[in-house]
């Protein structure tokens, strides 16, 4: 049987993991309270909280453990972890993913930056930071990110026994997709095995602010009074980075031939077109690029483009995104 090397007062070892709907974050968590009770002898609960399933939306996954001796009724989300798993760094633009850590918590985050950069990103006071390229991985092995960050956590979580979450995979695929097994257990091994970790000292001189619940903005005591909504939610506003799950689409300016077959499949209007004069003095429509704060990662322009204009790409921490965006009009005019 396991044992916790921790517990809160009232005697669980919880486990928060932060995600977008896509990336198997809600499996992860049903997999992880699976092997906890079956396969190490302890007690425990999982479940998540999602809104619509849509692809891009904001998943949590609650994991709880205590021993076995005990009784689970406490099936509140999970608002203290002693784990936080971030399946998505983009995660920190819109969701404080770090909320109510301990001062000795571990983040497992799926990302390629460097641990200093994330630390600044989530705006932690110390704790250990793990990073595993779960993305990568699951490209590689052609299998999804959440089998990979499962392997890192099997190196956070160092009470519970990776051999038998490898056993868990092979249940949960076996009779469904038997071609999924070894994909998933070599993603497995990988994040096991590929995941860094860096511990940031506290600052003794620096105070720790005591865990306080947050407050909604819109509650009947919170709300603004008279109900007056001064920015209200519109489509030009909205940032669909967060959905992306690692892959882009490249825009190869000399090979455009300007047929709009990308702009007619993209579902969200992320292309850029410029009236000018063509060879002959004629006006004409020119493709300019993408606008990437609107881009998915859907791909399907790639599939569209007849000549190659536009390839499927991984899309790397290095600002890419940022650097190569070209801004709509109308939205210069706004930030404007």
């Amino acid at each position: 049987m396991s044992k916790l090397p921790k517990v809160n007062e009232s005697g669980f070892f919880e486990i928060r993991l932060e995600s977008i709907g896509g990336l198997g974050a809600n499996l992860a968590g049903k997999m992880l309270s699976e092997d906890g009770v079956v396969g190490n002898g302890l007690n425990g609960v999982g479940f998540s909280s999602y809104g619509s399933e849509k692809k891009g939306s904001p998943v949590k996954a609650h994991i709880r453990f205590c021993n076995p001796e005990m009784t689970i009724r406490d099936t509140t989300p999970i608002e203290r972890p002693h784990v936080v798993g971030i399946f998505h760094d983009a995660l920190f633009k819109t969701i404080d993913c770090t909320s109510g850590i301990y001062p000795d918590s571990t983040i497992l985050v799926n990302s390629q930056k460097s641990p200093d950069e994330l630390k600044n990103a989530m705006k932690i006071p110390g704790g250990t930071i793990a990073i595993v390229d779960a993305t990568g991985i699951a490209l590689e092995e052609q299998t999804k990110a959440n089998t990979a960050m499962l392997g890192a956590l099997y190196r956070v979580l160092t009470f519970l026994d990776p051999e038998s979450m490898r056993q868990t995979i092979r249940r949960t695929f076996e009779k469904k997709y038997p071609h999924l097994v070894e994909p998933n257990i070599r993603t497995f091994d990988r994040g096991y095995n590929e995941v860094e970790f860096q511990t940031f000292e506290l600052n003794e001189n620096e105070p720790i602010s005591p865990f306080k619940r947050a407050e909604p903005l819109l509650g009947y005591e919170t709300q603004t009074i008279g109900g007056t909504i001064i920015n209200p939610g519109n489509s030009i506003l909205k940032d669909l980075s967060i959905s992306r799950a690692g892959m882009l689409p490249h825009f190869h300016d000399d090979k455009c031939i300007n047929c709009a077959a990308c702009d007619t499949a993209c579902p969200d209007f992320c292309f850029v077109w410029e009236e000018k004069a063509d060879k002959r003095g004629r006006p004409q429509m020119f493709l300019q690029g993408i606008d990437y704060q609107y881009c998915k990662g859907c791909l399907k322009c790639v599939h569209a483009c007849p000549v190659e204009a536009l390839t499927s790409e991984r899309e790397y921490n290095d600002g890419y995104a940022d650097k190569n965006r070209v801004p709509h009009v109308f939205d210069l005019a706004i930030r404007n």
